[in-house]
This record gives structure tokens, sequence and C-alpha cells, in this order.
């Protein structure tokens, strides 16, 4: 694990670090924020996984969430959206290739020797915070935005023993009927289209739901709304009878100042969540 900085924040420490990633066969950079409590005992965690071209840094900087997250002593991981570097694969769109790793395992080349972001969202990088750092592990909940809001809704419901609670910022809700998805699933993933189900919110919410609290915030205003595929999503959670809060925001958009606008209602939406879960 190499310290790439470390910052003094809200009486916590906001800190980058970059480690090697089995999963990615690549050196991989996360932020994490550790509230002061951190320096006495294992804090809780909150994931947050960031949308399209995004790094580690994007949410670390804009979301303003390490208040909130310092306010409820809770830790914050802001992981990269993807592999990078010499002999990563790349694509000149913005929504493919590096910047835009979908959360998924490739099995098609020339991404999948690279482009493992499930198997590092979920082990390789939970292996190594855990490893180094006072958190929690019996203590998570997972939130992101777009292709982000993606990865937390298809990470939860798939792993749900995992997290206490999830939450999305105008998430990629059905991505096998957008074209933000089925251009990745198809560059991504080999074999059938059924098999894209299992990485799409809203055939996950039909067929199993989450057993915790879920919170979803999409703006009125978002420039992307139709390839975000809300309402289907939306249908899903009525049909299943999730418990579920999804709001409508008037007039925000897709961006930073909407994420950040919101952010104080999900640190404390996943607080009530996590301490609530039995230590």
């Amino acid at each position: 694990m190499e310290t790439l900085s470390e910052n003094r924040a809200f009486g916590g420490t906001q800190g980058v670090y970059r480690h090697a990633s089995k999963a990615t066969g690549t050196d991989m950079t996360f932020g994490l924020f550790l509230p002061q409590e951190a320096a006495d005992l294992p804090v809780p965690v909150l994931w947050f996984l960031s949308g399209l071209t995004c790094t580690h840094e994007n949410a670390m900087v804009k979301a303003g969430a390490q208040l909130w997250a310092a306010e409820q002593g809770i830790a914050l991981v802001f992981p990269d959206t993807s592999p990078r570097g010499d002999g990563v694969p790349d694509d000149e769109a913005y929504d493919l290739g590096q910047g835009a790793g979908f959360y998924i395992n490739a099995t098609q080349d020339p991404w999948a020797e690279h482009f493992q972001m499930w198997d590092y969202i979920t082990e390789d990088l939970p292996a190594a915070v855990f490893g180094h750092f006072a958190l929690d592990e019996g203590r998570q909940a997972i939130t992101g935005h777009s292709m982000g809001g993606h990865g937390a809704l298809t990470i939860a419901m798939t792993l749900p023993d995992r997290f206490a609670s999830v939450s999305a910022f105008a998430p990629i809700c059905n991505p096998t009927d957008s074209d933000w998805g089925r251009k990745q699933f198809a560059a991504y993933l080999a074999g059938d289209e059924a098999d894209w189900a299992a990485h799409d919110a809203t055939h996950l919410m039909r067929q199993a739901g989450f057993p915790g609290p879920v919170l979803i915030d999409t703006g009125t205003a978002d420039q992307f709304g139709d390839l975000l595929k809300t309402e289907a999503l939306a249908q899903a959670i009525a049909a299943r009878r999730q418990h579920a809060t999804l709001r409508l925001q008037p007039g925000y958009d897709h961006s930073y100042f909407f994420i950040s606008t919101f952010m104080e209602d999900h640190i404390n939406f996943h607080a009530e969540a996590l301490y609530g879960v039995a230590e």
C-alpha cells in the first residue's frame, strides 16, 4: 500500500492510496476518508462508486461527502472506475474502456485481461482496505452515481448480506435496454445476452430485491434521463413491493451540484442503517 497523499479534513484524514491489484493486474488508486473515530476503533464504511469518465478523485473532491461522514463517524471509500496505465486497452469513446469499467468482469478480448472491476470492487479492494485501515467489515453500505449507481445497486442486490443499505444518484437503472449498457455489455461480455440481466438493477429488483433500505435520487432535468431508464426500476420496485424511496428532484441535472445537494440526506440515510447493525 503506497500513500500518495493525506490531508486533514473535518477532524479526520482524507487519503489517496495506490496498491497492486490482483483482479485487474495493474496498480489501482483509491481515496479513503477516515473520520477521527478511526483513531480509536474500527468505523463503519460507505463505498462511493463513481460514473463514466471519473477517477477516484471526482467524488472525493466534488461530492461534499466528508463533512457529513465526519459528523456520523463513517469512513468513505472512493475507488477508481477502471484499470489504467500502459498496456490497458482503451477506446476513443468516453463510454467504453478506461473510465468506463461498468463494475463488471469482462470476458472478451481485449478487455478480459484487465477489466475485472466486479472482482476488484467486491474482493480485491475490500481485502486491501480492511487489511490496512481501521474499518468495520461488519458494517458496510454502498452508493454511487450514474454508472456507479448501477454498480452500487447491482452489487448490493447480489451481495445483500454484506451491505446494510444502498443508495444511488441518477443511476443507470436498466442497462440491458439502454445505450448506456448494451454497448458496453456487448463489448465486454461474451455469451448470451440473457446473462446480462445479472448486471441490470431492474432485473435484479424483479428477481430478488434488497432486504435493507433503498434510496434513489434522480433529477427531473437530467440531461441523460432517457439513458437512465428510471421508470423501469420504479416499476420493478412497485411490482416487488420493495421498501424503497425513489425521489425525482425538480430541476436538478446529472452534475455534482446535484449530488452535493443531496449528499447529506444519503449519508444520514446510511448512518441510520449502519448504526442499526449489531456490533
